[in-house]
């Protein structure tokens, strides 16, 4: 008898559904894109945390200069094939200063991804509070923080972020100048995803319910809305992650980011463009880090998007449901 109980019970354990967090990792495991994309960005992630533990194993420091690598009758084009590679210089030198490029693109790594988590949680704090107080205030509140909110979403980034760099002093820390002009600049769109989801679940029972209780509107806010607004906010937030990763090499390639001789990968690539024709490897590998750390952040994104809400489809494989479709309609019975 006792067996039999121990056998139903272990059968009804195993047709016990998953829980949501199982679910999650079990629909994110399942996607080989995802997984490869998270193996790269943790990968980009330990060369950034040992960046210079990688350049002392390579015995170079990224600021030193070595002006014997480079040719001065040409220019400071550098000596040797493919940009001074050696068994020194893994990847070759800087063309004009002879630094060493693999040390300071793998330091260029901890700038560009310190800039965007820093700002991406920036715009995740600001945007969160700025959408729940909107959309849980009077309509005094909602209306200034909808318009504020307007504001910041139509305000030109590059722009006030140029007039900001002339007015800071040259002496504060340019990375931390990024984090705060991006993040404060740039909250309106998850402001606006917050508003709109805190508003359609307002009307949910289990709000309703909470409110029945006498909970406070910050209460009904902590417990209720927050672990619900969990999956939208991660979700918008993998897709701000390779945006603010290009915003930085943007700025950076303007000559209104980091400034020498602090690496970063914009920066690279604003004074590889006079270098393209010498010494193209000096504009692919900073190009190259750049194009696989967003594509990487994209698909991550893409692929946390869908594990959360299996209902949407993925962007990135847009038209294979209805290819499918067909070729089901097509072989089955009409």
């Amino acid at each position: 008898m006792s067996t039999l109980v121990t056998v139903k019970e272990t059968e009804a354990g195993a047709g016990t559904p998953a829980s949501g967090a199982r679910q999650f990792w079990r629909r994110l495991r399942s996607r080989k894109a995802v997984l490869a994309a998270a193996a790269v960005l943790v990968l980009l992630v330990l060369i950034a945390l040992f960046a210079p533990l990688l350049s002392a194993l390579e015995g170079q420091d990224p600021g030193a200069y070595h002006d014997t690598l480079v040719d001065s009758a040409r220019g400071g084009v550098p000596l040797g094939d493919l940009g001074g590679v050696s068994a020194e210089h893994w990847l070759g030198v800087e063309p004009g200063t002879g630094r060493d490029l693999f040390a300071r693109l793998v330091h260029g790594a901890r700038v560009s991804l310190l800039v965007a988590l820093g700002a991406t949680l920036v715009q995740v704090l600001v945007g969160v509070g700025i959408g729940l107080g909107a959309a849980l205030g009077n309509r005094v509140v909602e209306s200034v923080l909808s318009h504020v909110t307007d504001v910041m979403v139509a305000m030109p980034l590059l722009v006030f972020a140029i007039a900001l760099m002339a007015v800071v002093p040259a002496d504060f820390p340019r990375p931390l100048l990024l984090v705060v002009a991006i993040g404060l600049l740039q909250w309106g769109g998850m402001a606006r995803l917050v508003r709109a989801q805190t508003l359609s679940l307002k009307k949910l029972d289990f709000v309703a319910a909470a409110r029945l209780t006498g909970a406070s509107t910050w209460r009904v806010a902590r417990r209720e809305l927050l672990p619900s607004l969990a999956a939208p906010v991660i979700t918008y937030a993998a897709v701000l992650l390779p945006a603010n990763i290009v915003l930085e090499a943007s700025m950076s390639f303007l000559g209104v980011g980091v400034k020498p001789p602090t690496p970063s990968w914009g920066q690279m690539l604003s004074t590889a463009t006079t270098w393209f024709r010498a010494d193209p490897l000096y504009v692919v590998l900073p190009a190259l880090m750049l194009f696989t750390t967003t594509l990487a952040f994209t698909v991550l994104g893409d692929g946390v998007r869908t594990a959360l809400d299996p209902r949407e489809a993925s962007r990135l494989r847009v038209g294979t449901g209805r290819r499918t479709a067909r070729k089901r309609g097509a072989g089955g019975p009409a």
